[in-house]
């Protein structure tokens, strides 16, 4: 495959310092600056330039492996004004399976900081979009980035990778879940308005939650946070007289005790008749009293409780990678397959363009002792001559793509072209 080496050179989140990968990002004019740099230059035939806040990757079809990742690693450093010494140390670099591998486990986020996540499918998507609106991809980049997005599709659908969520606010959805099951038409009260108690609102409120209360101390802040989430402000004095409006309770105050008492509960349930409340504590020192679980119909969980749905989702992500990775390798497999069949085109093209030269070379000499013959007669016999060729070349030529598939492919590519002098 003399035209058709794949490489990959990188930094990413997990050897490189922040700092580093900040100065080594490519915006997306950048990647366009640098497009007219790389392109038809340091043996480069095509490149994709991945950018985001954890990863800058360059994917490129090279003539040289060496000299290609060589000349990317010496380009991405003095594109950003670097030194290359200073910099050698935090590169990793991929070659063919172990390339292809790499793109199908980013796109799939098994390479990413929170396994699973969906954000970077997008990014991979819009780095390939901008690199093949510049013309800066062809045939072989283009098939192993379609393939990527089609891999991580698979992953997705036929794996639990992303069923399970890793953050404080998407395990409350999934506690909040198991109560009430369809959360559309419930309600929310915060209490305090912590960044995480928002996010853990705004995950509810994209399951459905339609009715939002906001207490906080300083009401200007109330406000201003019921406006974001299109709830109503309600006076922090008096939260205790409005708790039996919500189903779902997020408390984030700063409070040094608890501001949620046992009989604070006791009377709330008993206004809604007994229809379950849920508790969401965040806060440290714990705004809830501990014994409010004891309720009926009460469910209580505090920070550390969130943490540990968190922790085990992790785990069972950790799990489904296991399976994510056999859907990977078998993907890369029929991927390096369609690559090594490429190296057999121009030895078939080659072998067919010397056998037609033979064809009508005898075909001349021949026509020429025949002396006169009619149009038809002529054609064929000439349509006989093709058909002897074609019927001869088609075995050798189905078996040497499939050849090539395999390890010893070379050895078959080799043979062929020593036994008819293609490189005579």
């Amino acid at each position: 495959m003399a035209e058709s080496r794949l490489v990959m050179v990188g930094v990413n989140h997990k050897g490189t310092p922040v700092e580093i990968r900040e100065r080594l990002a490519f915006t997306p004019s950048k990647i366009e600056e640098s497009a007219e740099r790389l392109v038809g230059r340091y043996e480069i035939i095509e490149h994709i330039i991945l950018s985001t806040c954890n990863r800058v990757e360059i994917y490129a079809r090279v003539k040289d492996q060496d000299e290609g990742i060589r000349s990317l690693k010496k380009f991405i450093a003095e594109f950003h004004g670097l030194s290359f010494n200073d910099l050698d140390r935090y590169f990793y670099s991929y070659r063919d399976y172990r390339c292809v591998e790499h793109l199908f486990c980013v796109s799939s986020s098994l390479d990413s900081m929170v396994l699973g996540e969906s954000q970077v499918l997008g990014q991979v998507k819009d780095a390939y979009n901008q690199a093949r609106a510049m013309q800066a991809t062809g045939m072989v980049l283009n098939q192993l980035f379609e393939k990527a997005f089609t891999v991580a599709k698979k992953v997705r659908e036929e794996t639990g990778i992303a069923e399970r969520g890793v953050s404080i606010s998407s395990a409350a959805v999934e506690l909040a879940r198991k109560i009430f099951e369809d959360l559309e038409n419930h309600s929310i009260l915060l209490v305090g308005a912590g960044e995480m108690a928002e996010l853990a609102a705004k995950h509810l409120i994209s399951y459905g939650v339609k009715t939002v209360y906001v207490a906080s101390r300083t009401y200007e802040r109330a406000v201003t946070l019921a406006s974001t989430l299109n709830g109503a402000a309600i006076d922090f004095a008096n939260f205790n007289e409005e708790l039996h409006r919500a189903d779902i309770v997020i408390t984030s105050t700063g409070a040094p005790h608890f501001i949620i008492k046992k009989e604070m509960i006791e009377q709330a349930i008993h206004k809604r008749k007994n229809k379950p409340m849920f508790f969401i504590d965040i806060a440290v020192p714990r705004d809830i009293e501990p014994e409010v679980n004891e309720l009926e119909n009460v469910y209580l969980y505090d920070i550390d409780d969130l943490q540990s749905v968190v922790s085990a989702n992790i785990k069972e992500r950790e799990k489904e990678a296991i399976e994510a990775m056999d859907i990977i390798h078998g993907e890369v497999e029929k991927f390096n397959n369609w690559v090594d069949s490429l190296d057999a085109v121009p030895t078939i093209v080659e072998l067919r363009n010397k056998a037609e030269l033979i064809r009508q070379k005898e075909l001349d000499r021949t026509l020429k002792k025949m002396g006169s013959l009619s149009e038809e007669d002529r054609l064929s016999i000439e349509q006989m001559t093709t058909s002897i060729i074609n019927k001869i070349l088609h075995h050798p030529t189905i078996n040497l793509k499939k050849k090539t598939q395999t390890q010893d492919g070379h050895h078959y590519l080799k043979a062929i072209r020593h036994l008819f002098h293609l490189d005579d």
